[in-house]
């Protein structure tokens, strides 16, 4: 009986043995893919907000074409669709934003229609790897990811709106009145009240 008992545990050994290798590989393959995902979410943390900083360094260049257009241009009214100005300056943003989360904007911010609205596409790189582990490979393997923010603007405008003369805007409830023959930058209302920025995807 005690030689059967003997025998008997000396077959289990090698299989406790197997199963504990099994089981610590599968514990490291999920540390590995755990790795991925935190570098992965790294990435588009990077992205939105490198996104959100070129679209509301934008909406300030629309708001400054705005407090400069009114009472001096015709077409002022135009501002306030949101279309953005020409070569608007907003790579700097992107990548300011990018490098405080680690990471790199690649091929700069890109100006887009999402929904009928403008706005920019940031693809990042992290600066960092996804580190060493049990898969070959990853320690060079950096995250990327992409984001778009767009500018949505929240004032409608009375298509008949004379822009030489008082013009009332409803910007989601709230009244904003211009007076172009008073008009005084500091007139204007927060940037957020004529622009709302938000990710579109």
């Amino acid at each position: 009986m005690t030689a059967r008992f003997r025998a008997d545990r000396g077959q289990i050994l090698p299989l406790y043995i197997w199963l504990t290798g099994i089981l610590l590989f599968a514990a490291l393959a999920f540390f590995v893919f755990a790795q991925a995902a935190s570098a992965r979410n790294g990435a588009q943390s990077a992205a939105d907000a490198a996104a959100l900083a070129a679209a509301q360094d934008a909406r300030d260049e629309l708001m400054d074409r705005l407090g400069t257009g009114i009472g001096h241009e015709e077409d002022w009214l135009r501002w306030l669709d949101g279309r953005l100005p020409e070569g608007a300056g907003v790579d700097a943003a992107a990548r300011e934003l990018a490098a405080q989360n680690d990471s790199t904007v690649q091929g700069g911010a890109q100006q887009v229609m999402r929904d009928g609205y403008p706005g920019f596409e940031v693809a990042v790189r992290t600066n960092y790897t996804v580190g060493e582990s049990i898969i070959p490979g990853t320690e060079g393997q950096h995250a990327r990811a992409r984001a778009v923010a767009v500018i949505q603007p929240r004032c409608d405008v009375d298509l008949d709106a004379d822009p030489e003369k008082p013009v009332e805007l409803n910007c989601d409830g709230q009244t904003v009145n211009i007076d172009p023959t008073e008009f005084d930058p500091d007139d204007l209302p927060d940037a957020s009240v004529l622009f709302a920025v938000h990710l579109a995807e």
